[in-house]
C-alpha cells in the first residue's frame, strides 16, 4: 500500500455518514461469520420458511399461499422475482417468495391510531424494518405539517388534492414512478394518465436495474428482450450464468440449473463471489432428495472475474472461437453470419487485435480460465447466455451486454431451440411495465396508436428516467413525484440527495401497502394511498377480477387473489388510477370507471394499441397464459440494417490506476427482497447479526494492515470529484478477487453519488464504485 501525504489536497467531502447498524431489526445480537458450505435451497430454506411463518402467526395462510401461488389457472402470481413458472412443477415455489407473500399477508396493522401515536420525525428514527414490521397500511392518509402527524383522509379529498396540484403545474414538472410490481392492467392505465396529462416522465425501477439489457439487445437484435425461454433452457447443452446471484435472487433458477446438470449439460457461472447457488442445491419439493440430504450441483465451472470484467472474459471467448476457426472453420456459423449479421469482418478485426495479456489483466483470469470456458462454448450445440445486475450497473454496461450477443451470433445461438441472450429481471411485472407504456422514451408508432386509440395526442418529447427526475427534484425543478410501488426514497442512490429532492416537492404521492422510508421523505403536501396486495381478491362493478403479470422470459399469465383484503378501505392499483385521472383530467375522453369496472376491457385496449398483445384476453387465459411475440426469436431483426449488429466497442481499462483503489459492488443479502430486509442475516454468506460490513479479500486486508472485524472507513471518490464516506463497517475476509469489495445495499447507497451514474444506460454504478478502504 503507497503512502499518500498529500490528504489535504482531496476535494472536501460531499456526503459523510456515520452508521454503527443498518437498516434491518438491528436487534444488537452478537456478529457471528461462519462458512457456508451446505448447498443451496434444501433444509436451510425450508428452516427459514418455518421461522418467518411462525414470526407472522401465519402457518395455515402461509401453507395455502404454497399452494396457490404460481398457479395461474387458480391462484395469483408470486410478487417476488420474475423467473418464469414451471409448468412441470406442482410446487413453483421459493424461499424468497414465501417470505415476500408472507410478509404481505401480516396480520398486523398500521391503522389511522398508530399514525396518530408516532410523529413522522419520531418515525424517522426507526429502522426500515420496524416501519414494514407494523403491518399493512389500512387508510389513505395525509402530512399534516403543524402537527408532523400523518392524519386519515378519504379517498374522494385524496383524489381531489392530486388533482389540484397536477392541474397547478405544467406537465414536465411532474414525474409517475412506478416498481416491477404493478399489474399489465395497472401500468397500461398509468401510462395513459401520464400522457393524458401531457408528459412521459415515467421513470421505473428498470432505469436502476436492466436499462442496459434493453438498450443492448435492441441495438443489437432490434427487439429490448431476451429470445430464449424456459423450455429453451431445458435444451441448451451449455448456460453461462453472468452476474446472478442464482440462489438469493431467483431462487427457482436453481431447479432448472439442477434438471441442466442432470442431463449433462455445462454450466458455467461468472461472478466475483462463487455464490451457494453456483456450487449445489438441493430442491425443496423434490421431496426424495431433502429425505435423503441428495444435492446436485448446479455448476460446471465457476470463474471469479474482477468486477466489469466480464467484456474482457466474453471477447476472449471469442477471441478462442476465431483461433479455433483457423483450424476448423465450421465453429463460426458462417451462414447465420452471412445471412442475418452486420459487421461480422470488423468484429473480428477487433477481437483478433486483442492481446492475450490485456484480456487477462481487465478480466482478472488466466488464459487457461478463460479458455476452459471457451472450450466449453464450442462444444456446445446450443448455448444460453443470462446475466443480471453484476453485468448492467457498470459504466460500460451496454457494452458488456452487447458483447454477450456478439459471442452468440458467432455460432448461430441467436432465434433458434436451446438457445440465446436470457436477462435475468428482478422484480415480478417489470418485463410487463416495459411492455405495457412505462417508457420515458416511447416509439412515435406506440404513440400513434394510443393516440389514436384514446383519441387524445400524446406529449412526443422524451421524459425523464430516474437519475434525471432525482436532479429534477434536487434542482426545485419537480413539484409533483407520484410513487406507484416501491420504496424509491431507499432504492436510488445517495439518500440525502434523494430525501431534499422529494422535500422541495409541492406534493409526493406514495401508494404502497406497507409503511416505508418513503413515506417519511416526503413533499410539503403528501399522501400515502394505500392498495391491495396480489394474494388478495379486486372486487369491482362485474365482479372479481384478474390482472396479468409478464415473467423475465416475457410470458404472461393471469394472477388471481382470494383472500380477504386486510382492510375494507384498500383500493385496487387500477381503480387508485382511475380516481387520480378524474380528478386530475376533467376533460379526459377516456371512460376510466368503464375500464376499471372490467379488466378485461383495459385488455381489449392493450391489444388494440399494442400488436405484440393482440388477442390478448383469449391468449392469457390459455394454460400458462402466452408468450410475448419477440421477431429476434424467429431471426427477424428489427435494426436499421434489418440485421442483428455486432457491436465494436473497444476494450475499457476496468483497472484503477492507483493500487489503494479498489472496486465497490453492492448487492443484497439472503435475507432480504430489494429494499425490504427481512434479517440480519445472510445464510448464503455466512453473516449472522450484521448488515454494515465490508467484504475484502485477504491480500487487500493484509496490505492495509487490516483485521477481521475491525471497523472501517470506506470513502467513496465519485466520477464529479467529490467523495463520500461511511464509517464504522466491520472487515470480513472473503473469498473476492483482489482489488475489490463488496457490502450490501441499501446501507451502501450513501457511498453513490448523483454523477455516479453509466453515461451509456444513466443507471447508477451500484457495482463499479471506486473506493478507499481504511481501518479506523
Amino acid at each position: 500500500m503507497t503512502d499518500r501525504p498529500h490528504e489535504t489536497s482531496r476535494p472536501p467531502l460531499a456526503g459523510h455518514a456515520e452508521r454503527s447498524s443498518g437498516y434491518g431489526p438491528n436487534d444488537t445480537k452478537k456478529f457471528v461469520q461462519r462458512p457456508y458450505h451446505h448447498p443451496a435451497a434444501g433444509w436451510g430454506a425450508a428452516t427459514s420458511v418455518g421461522k418467518v411463518l411462525a414470526r407472522e402467526r401465519e402457518p395455515v395462510q402461509g401453507v395455502w399461499a404454497m399452494l396457490r401461488m404460481n398457479h395461474p389457472t387458480k391462484g395469483f402470481d408470486c410478487p417476488g422475482c420474475a423467473w418464469p413458472d414451471d409448468p412441470g412443477v406442482a410446487l413453483d415455489i421459493c424461499e424468497n417468495g414465501i417470505k415476500h407473500v408472507t410478509w404481505e399477508m401480516t396480520p398486523k396493522r398500521t391503522t389511522p391510531e398508530f399514525f396518530a401515536d408516532h410523529t413522522v420525525s419520531q418515525l424517522r428514527s426507526w429502522s426500515d424494518f420496524a416501519l414494514e414490521d407494523q403491518g399493512r397500511l389500512t387508510h389513505p392518509m395525509r402530512y399534516d405539517a403543524s402537527t408532523d402527524h400523518y392524519l386519515p383522509i378519504d379517498w374522494a379529498e385524496a383524489f381531489a388534492l392530486v388533482g389540484e396540484h397536477l392541474q397547478r403545474v405544467q406537465p414536465h414538472e411532474a414525474a409517475f414512478y412506478t416498481s416491477g410490481r404493478l399489474s399489465n392492467e395497472a401500468t397500461f392505465l398509468y401510462q395513459l394518465l401520464a400522457r393524458e396529462y401531457g408528459t412521459n416522465n415515467l421513470p421505473d425501477c428498470s432505469n436502476m436495474c436492466h436499462e442496459a439489457s434493453g438498450r443492448a439487445l435492441q441495438a443489437s437484435l432490434g427487439t429490448g428482450v431476451g429470445t430464449a425461454d424456459l423450455a429453451d433452457w431445458e435444451k441448451a447443452d451449455a448456460l453461462f450464468v453472468l452476474g446472478v446471484n442464482v440462489a438469493s435472487n431467483a431462487p427457482r433458477m436453481l431447479t432448472t440449473l439442477a434438471e441442466a446438470h442432470r442431463r449433462g449439460a455445462k454450466i458455467v457461472h461468472i461472478n466475483p463471489l462463487v455464490e451457494a447457488g453456483a456450487t449445489r442445491t438441493i430442491v425443496p419439493h423434490e421431496m426424495v432428495d431433502m429425505a435423503l440430504f441428495r444435492s446436485t450441483p448446479t455448476s460446471t465451472l465457476n470463474l471469479q472475474v474482477r468486477p466489469a470484467g466480464d467484456l474482457a472474459l466474453l471477447r476472449g471467448i471469442a477471441k478462442a472461437v476465431f483461433e479455433a476457426a483457423d483450424d476448423k472453420p465450421d465453429v463460426l456459423d458462417q451462414k447465420f453470419l452471412d445471412h442475418y449479421t452486420q459487421g461480422f469482418a470488423e468484429y473480428r478485426s477487433l477481437v483478433e487485435g486483442a492481446e492475450w495479456a490485456e484480456l487477462e489483466r481487465q478480466s482478472g483470469l488466466s488464459k487457461p480460465q478463460i479458455l476452459a470456458a471457451a472450450d466449453i462454448y464450442l462444444n456446445s450445440e446450443r448455448t444460453i447466455v443470462s446475466w443480471c445486475l453484476g453485468i448492467t450497473q457498470h459504466e460500460h454496461s451496454v457494452d458488456t451486454a452487447r458483447e454477450i450477443v456478439n459471442l452468440l451470433l458467432l455460432r448461430g445461438n441467436v432465434g433458434r431451440e436451446g438457445a440465446g441472450p436470457s436477462p435475468v429481471r428482478g422484480h415480478s411485472n417489470v418485463q410487463g411495465n416495459r411492455t405495457c407504456g412505462i417508457d420515458h422514451r416511447p416509439t412515435d408508432d406506440f404513440l400513434d396508436r394510443l393516440g389514436e386509440h384514446f383519441r387524445f395526442e400524446p406529449p412526443r418529447h422524451h421524459g425523464m428516467d430516474t437519475i434525471a427526475t432525482l436532479q429534477a427534484m434536487y434542482e426545485g425543478r419537480l413539484q409533483v413525484f407520484f410513487g406507484m410501488g416501491g420504496n424509491f426514497a431507499r432504492a436510488t442512490p445517495d439518500p440525502a440527495y434523494t430525501e431534499t429532492g422529494l422535500a422541495n416537492c409541492a406534493l409526493t404521492v406514495q401508494v404502497s401497502t406497507k409503511l416505508n422510508r418513503s413515506h417519511l421523505a416526503h413533499g410539503r403536501d403528501a399522501l400515502i394511498l394505500p392498495c391491495l396486495g396480489r394474494t388478495e381478491r379486486d372486487l369491482q362493478e362485474t365482479g372479481q377480477q384478474s390482472v396479468s403479470c409478464e415473467d423475465s422470459m416475457s410470458s404472461v399469465q393471469l394472477s388471481k387473489g382470494s383472500r380477504q383484503p386486510a382492510a375494507p378501505q384498500l383500493m385496487s392499483e387500477a381503480a387508485i388510477v382511475a380516481g387520480i385521472a378524474r380528478a386530475a383530467l376533467p376533460q379526459s375522453k377516456t371512460r376510466w370507471d368503464w375500464y376499471v369496472a372490467d379488466y378485461d376491457r383495459v385488455r381489449d385496449a392493450m391489444a388494440q394499441v399494442i400488436p405484440r398483445l393482440a388477442g390478448y384476453n383469449q391468449k392469457v387465459r390459455q394454460p400458462m397464459g402466452f408468450r410475448v411475440q419477440q421477431p429476434a426469436r424467429d431471426r427477424v431483426f428489427l435494426t436499421a440494417s434489418g440485421r442483428a449488429e455486432f457491436c465494436l466497442a473497444p476494450l475499457h481499462n476496468e483497472v484503477p490506476d492507483d493500487p489503494d483503489v479498489l472496486v465497490l459492488q453492492t448487492f443484497r443479502s439472503q435475507d432480504q427482497w430489494n429494499t425490504t430486509i427481512y434479517s440480519d442475516n445472510d445464510r448464503y454468506r455466512g453473516i449472522k447479526n450484521l448488515r454494515t460490513l465490508v467484504f475484502l479479500n485477504e491480500q487487500d486486508m493484509k496490505c492495509r494492515r487490516i483485521d477481521e472485524g475491525d471497523l472501517l472507513s470506506i470513502e467513496a471518490l465519485s466520477k464529479d470529484g467529490t467523495r463520500r464516506q461511511l464509517r464504522g463497517f466491520r472487515a470480513v475476509k472473503y473469498d473476492l478477487p483482489e482489488g475489490s469489495c463488496a457490502g450490501y445495499m441499501p446501507e451502501m447507497n450513501a457511498l453513490i453519488g448523483p454523477a455516479d451514474f453509466s453515461a451509456q444506460s444513466d443507471q447508477p454504478l451500484m457495482k463499479n464504485l471506486k473506493v478507499l478502504v481504511a481501518r479506523l
